[in-house]
Parts: structure tokens; sequence; C-alpha cells
């Protein structure tokens, strides 16, 4: 690989650990990089070094998180839980499943959104009013499940949308919500990598490197959101949201 072409791919994956770390959505930044990188790669090979580099990222920030703020637990394991199972069957569903009737379908979801965060201005600013434990937990099966095959199969948006679920189900906050979205995120990262490593889709040594580099964007990003809170949250997840469906669009309609 080319000296230009590797400091490319460690300044995304500095970037996205950043940007992944508070409002998900590190994926638009890092796999577009990769495909420059490695236009003689397959798309697996792309998409198993990009989880490699991700899942470093995701833990350390869900560490980072659990350490300072109380992490929705009861919610946040059964969902990733859900999440590491679907995601395996939606990494091995990309082979019969078209992506083509996925995307437009996407594209629409994250247009609504982002439609109702910006127009509720005080949605995911305080956590609000919680259901019972034994009521929330077949929910957070549900929503694990259903995102988790999502980011095995599709993948862009995955963390912005478990964020917007745990706001918008649970009542959480920005800032829990995205510190419980590490955890499952965490889980259908580790559940690709389980499809695709023995499958032999990973580069090992661009995936490492842009690993360490993901953890250090991971540390500013959430050291940033423990700093700024729920507010800070909301914007950066109004932006990528933003950058999703614009990403999403043109692969759609150009």
């Amino acid at each position: 690989m080319a000296a230009p072409d590797l400091i490319m791919l460690l300044a995304a994956a500095l970037f996205a650990g950043f940007v992944d770390a508070v409002a998900g959505g590190g994926g638009l930044i890092q796999v577009p990089a990769l495909l420059v990188a490695l236009p003689a790669e397959s798309s697996a090979t792309v998409f198993g070094t990009n989880k490699l580099a991700s899942i470093f990222g995701t833990g350390n920030a869900a560490l980072r998180y659990a350490r300072r703020i109380s992490l929705p637990w009861g919610i946040a394991l059964p969902a990733a839980a859900a999440a590491f199972v679907f995601s395996f069957v939606g990494a091995m569903a990309v082979t019969w499943l078209p992506k083509g009737v996925v995307r437009p379908l996407v594209l629409g979801m994250l247009v609504l959104v982002l439609a109702y965060t910006v127009v509720k201005p005080d949605f995911g600013g305080v956590s609000g009013s919680r259901l019972a434990l034994r009521q929330e937990r077949p929910q957070a099966l549900l929503m694990g499940a259903v995102l988790g095959f999502y980011d095995g199969f599709f993948g862009p948006g995955a963390g912005s949308f478990m964020i917007f679920g745990f706001v918008h189900w649970f009542r959480l906050d920005f800032l829990h919500a995205s510190s419980a979205a590490k955890v499952v995120n965490f889980a259908t990262n580790a559940a690709a990598l389980a499809y695709f490593v023995p499958s032999g889709h990973v580069l090992w040594v661009a995936g490492l490197g842009m690993a360490a580099f993901n953890i250090v964007g991971a540390v500013l990003g959430s050291r940033l959101a423990l700093r700024h809170g729920s507010g800070f949250v909301r914007g950066v997840f109004i932006i990528v949201a933003s950058l999703l469906i614009a990403r999403l669009g043109y692969d759609t309609f150009a």
C-alpha cells in the first residue's frame, strides 16, 4: 500500500472514531476511505477491515462511558445479545438479499429520524420516565435483533439508529443513549468479525493500524460528549444523520 493511501486511512480512522464515539456513523467516513485506498479488494474484505478497526474504538468508548456515567445495562445487554446473533445472520444474508432494495428504505427512515429530532428540540435533552424492566427487555431484544441484522447486512447509520431507538423507546437522553448504543455496536462488530475473520476477509496490518487511530478518535469524542452532555451529542447526531442522508441519496439516485 502506498504511503499516501495509508496516511489517508489513518486520518479517516481517527475522525471516524471521534464521530462514532459521539453519535455513531463512523462507517460513513471509514468505508469510503477503504474503498478508495483498496480498489482491488472485495467488498467483504473492505467491510471486514472496517469492522476490525471500528471494534477497538467502539469498545474503548463504551468503557469510558461506563466509568463516568451509569449505563442502562438492563436494556443495553439484552439488546447487545440479540444484536450479536442477528448481525451474524445479516452478514450471511448479504449473499441473497439485494442491497438495492434496502437502500431507498433506509434513506426514507433516516429522513424521518432526522425530521423528528429537529422538530422536537427537547427530544433527548433529559431522561424521561421509564417502563418497568420486564416491559423494556422484550423491546430491547427486538430493537437489538432488527438493528443487529441491519448492521451485519448493510451498516450505514446503524449506530445513529441505535441512539435514536434508545432515546425514543426507552426515554434516555442523548448522552446515555449514545453510551448504550456503543455496547450494542460493539456486539454487532464482534459478530461481523466472527464471520469475516474465518473467511479471510480482513487485512490485519491496515486494520490494526487504523484501530490504533480509531481508539484515539474515540477517546477524544467520548471525552467531549461527557464534558458537554446531551446537547453536544444531539448536535453531532443531526450533522451525522444529514451526511448519511446525503451519501445514501447520492448512492440511490446518482
